[in-house]
This record gives structure tokens, sequence and C-alpha cells, in this order.
């Protein structure tokens, strides 16, 4: 459901002027709406076709972050996160297999499309649930399944067609790149590049090798389209679903860097070509990340998923402090040390606040400060940064540094506004017996050594003598669930 109150501007008597890099034109730009009061956001979402890794997860929290400052800024924000569950191939051109037949594959389900919305619909929901723990209100936006709207890129296909910009091959409909003069616009593509590649050899009825499909031909499975049984293209869904939902012209659309050579480039031809109006006024991207300096791979068996963190007992804010330490242009390198460091630096940020007594207003220069620096392109490592010096400023009434932390938290989204004193421990240490507890110091041991692997064994063999452990900020709480079987 989109969201339409209109949010208070800061307690500040001035916003500074925000400014967000625009891949459109490679600089920073003032931003400035469409309209006066409402911003329409598109962020590029997942292909449900399996977990979601972390790299999936850093575009979530920076659409989040985004969609949050443009709160704080006094805009409505009308916003819209599709859901790939068809068409979505290995790589972002035409080629290769679809992700959601390996995802079939993979779980040994039938070739059908009703098993290909069943298997979408269970990795959307697991899709939702990591998003809405990293703090992402999901009630506030809407997830358009590319299924749904078929018609819709039936439609769009078909006005493509009428102004002379697609045409039809025995495999499908293809977009006729050369006939849209800025094709490659968006982010300075080397068309010369693209053009050098293979792609021409796998249909030679291609005009160009970087004409893109609209429509898939299949002669088993799909929808019925004036074009036979088949698929759209993965680009279409994108056009449609925001013209359906969003109209011709919107403010922002995100993704990653990887979409910015084909992916946005095939979305930005074919629906200015459809409506001859600018498409989008401001194209951001966020950069990668990498898994120990290497890029995320299943390949190379380096993926994270948001489970194995919260298995070793991180919390999910952690992992979005330690996005926000770093500005979502830049490659950020993840590492277990440097989770560890955000966890502890959230719990040491959580220990202070819940210490800082009620009662006081914000500080209107901090706040000042603060939003000065998401105003330059969303630098959250500088915001993030100014909450520990507030926090050391001895010059600031205790009071008031509680509630500017909070104004601030509702940007940051890292869990403060939830923050309760500690519970006492359901069994204290003295009440454990010997070998309870002997297993609990060495599993203390293990995660101080970062060996997560034996912290985990630790904790399943306290688990069958009959205690649960979770893991805190305040450190382990123990609990007897049941009495060992015998």
């Amino acid at each position: 459901m989109f969201s339409f109150l209109r949010r208070p501007k800061p307690a500040m008597s001035t916003l500074p002027p925000l400014r967000l890099h625009n891949t459109l034109s490679g600089t920073a730009e003032v931003f400035v709406p469409l309209s006066k009061y409402e911003v329409k956001m598109y962020n590029c979402g997942p292909t449900v076709y399996g977990t979601q890794h972390i790299g999936n997860m850093r575009a979530a929290v920076f659409a989040d972050t985004l969609r949050r400052v443009l709160l704080a800024w006094g805009y409505n924000v009308k916003q819209a996160i599709n859901i790939t569950d068809f068409g979505h191939l290995a790589s972002d051109a035409d080629e290769g297999e679809d992700k959601m037949t390996t995802g079939l594959k993979r779980e040994g389900m039938e070739l059908t499309l009703e098993n290909m919305r069943t298997l979408a619909t269970k990795y959307m929901e697991e899709y939702f649930v990591d998003i809405e723990t990293l703090g992402v209100d999901r009630t506030k936006i809407t997830f358009p399944r590319a299924s749904d709207y078929i018609q819709e890129q039936v439609a769009l296909i078909q006005t493509l067609e009428q102004k002379g910009y697609a045409y039809q091959t025995k495999n499908g409909v293809y977009f006729d790149t050369a006939k849209f003069t800025q094709y490659g616009k968006l982010g300075g593509i080397n068309l010369a590049g693209q053009q050098e590649g293979t792609r021409i050899e796998q249909n030679k009825e291609k005009r160009n090798p970087i004409d893109f499909v609209l429509w898939k031909s299949d002669g088993t499975l799909g929808w019925e389209s004036p074009w036979g049984l088949g698929f759209p293209g993965w680009h279409i869904e994108c056009t449609a679903m925001i013209f359906t939902l969003l109209g011709k012209q919107i403010d922002i659309h995100t993704g990653g860097i990887e979409h910015i050579p084909v992916h946005h480039n095939n979305e930005l031809a074919q629906a200015e070509a459809a409506s001859g109006k600018r498409f989008v006024q401001h194209w951001l991207h966020n950069d990668h990340i990498t898994i120990e300096g290497k890029k995320i791979s299943k390949s190379l068996g380096n993926t994270v998923y948001l489970h194995n963190i919260l298995d070793k007992g991180f919390s999910a804010r952690a992992l979005r402090y330690w996005f926000l330490t770093a500005h979502y242009r830049s490659t950020a390198n993840f590492t277990w040390d440097a989770l560890d460091g955000a966890n502890t630096a959230l719990a040491r940020l959580k220990r202070a606040y819940i210490e800082l007594p009620q009662g006081g207003n914000p500080d209107e220069q901090y706040l000042q400060d603060f939003y000065t620096a998401l105003a330059d392109d969303l630098d959250t490592p500088k915001a993030l940064a100014l909450v520990w010096t507030l926090l050391k400023d001895k010059a600031v009434e205790p009071q008031t540094k509680r509630a500017t932390i909070l104004a601030m938290d509702r940007v940051l989204c890292l869990g403060l506004v939830d923050t309760k004193p500690p519970h006492k421990l359901t069994i204290t240490q003295g009440d454990l017996p010997s070998q309870v507890q002997t297993l609990l110091a060495q599993r203390e041991e293990a995660r101080a050594q970062k060996d997560f692997t034996q912290a985990d064994a630790l904790r399943a063999q306290l688990h069958e003598l009959g205690y649960e452990v979770v893991d805190t900020p305040e450190g382990q709480t123990v609990a007897k669930i049941a009495q060992p079987e015998a």
C-alpha cells in the first residue's frame, strides 16, 4: 500500500538542499521532485528463485534509507519494489537460462506456471521477513509481481510496435535500439563494446547485437499473446509496472550498478520510446558488496545470507549498522570481523542510549549537521559519526542527547526506539550445573576468538542438556527449556 500522509519536517529552521548523484548526468544534482510534495520512487527488487544474499539486503536498506531521508525532508513517498517471478535470465542480457527455471530444477519441481508461482511465493515471503528484520516497513511499500501485470506488458509491447520501435523474429519480439538514438545514455555506455559481443550469433534475425527481447516465444509454456505462447522479456516488466502504478514519469529509480549497462538502459529506452517523455528524473545506483575481498558468488561458496548472520548470534540491525558505515556508491567488503565490530558498536550505542534520561528536546545544531551530511548524497558514514560525536559532547545535556539521537534514528533505523533495559537472566551462572557453566565459558571463549563454528557446536551441546542460549549485546542469556533426554 502507498502512504499518502504528510510527514512533518524536522524541528529545524531550515533544511539543506538535498543533493543526489544522478547516474544519468554523472553528477550530484539538487533533488527537485516533479510534484511539490510527493516523490514517486521505484526500486529494482529481487528475482525470487532462491534466498536473497546480503548484497540484495544492501539494496533494500539503501532504498529504505533514501525513503526515510525523503520523509525527513517533508515529502510523501509513493514507493514500489518489483518482485520478478519469471523472465530474468542468468545475465542481464538475453542469454542463459531463466532463473526461475533454475530454481524449479534445483528443488525438483516440474516446469509449470503454477509451480513457478509457488516457488516465487516461497522466496518472496522469505525476502519480506528478511527486510522487515532489517527495519524496512513493508506496509508503506507496494510490491508488484511481474506475473500479475502480463496484460500491461503486452499492451506496452504493442505500443512500441505501433510506434516502429519493435520488430518480430521467429524467437519473439525485439526492441530496435537503432531507432532510439539516445540508447546507452545512462552511464555513458560504450555501445561499440557491447556490439562486439556474441549475442547476435545466438539469433541472426536480430538487426543489432544490442537489440533486446520484448516478448520471448515459447512453444510449450507461458501466456497467450498476439505473438503466440511465451513470456514478456525481463526488461519490459519494470517499465510496464511503473507506468501502471506510478505513471509515465517518476522521480527516482534505484538499483545495483550491475543494472546500468543493459537492464536500466533498456528500461529507459522502451519507456521514453513509448511515452515520448523523460522517464526518470534521478537514477541512483548502489555499489556491490564483496566477501573477504571477492565478489559474492555461489560458485566460490562465499555467499552470506541474513540467516547465517542471525545463526551466529549477531543482530540484523548490526548488519544495517555495517551497511551505513559505507557510502552506498562505494564497494563494501564484508568480513565477520567487520560485522562483529558493528555489532559491538551498536551494543555500546544502545547501552549509552538506555542510560540517557528522557524529557529533552533535540539539539538543533547537531540535527542541522546530521541532515547536512545526509543532504550530501546520503553520506551515512558521516551522519553515523555525528551520533558518536554527540554522545561524547559534554556540553550537551543528557536528555537533549537522547532526544537528538532518537530523531537521528528515525532515518538510521538502528532500533534505538525499541531498545529497553536488558532483562535479568532467567538463570544465574551460580545456579547452573558445573558442566553447563564449563560449556558456557568455552563458548564465550570461542566467540571471543571468532570461532563461530565451535560456538554453534557448543550451543547445540547445551541445547541437548536442556538449556537454551541466546546471544545479546549484554552477553549470553540462559534458560532451562527441558529435561535432557535419558
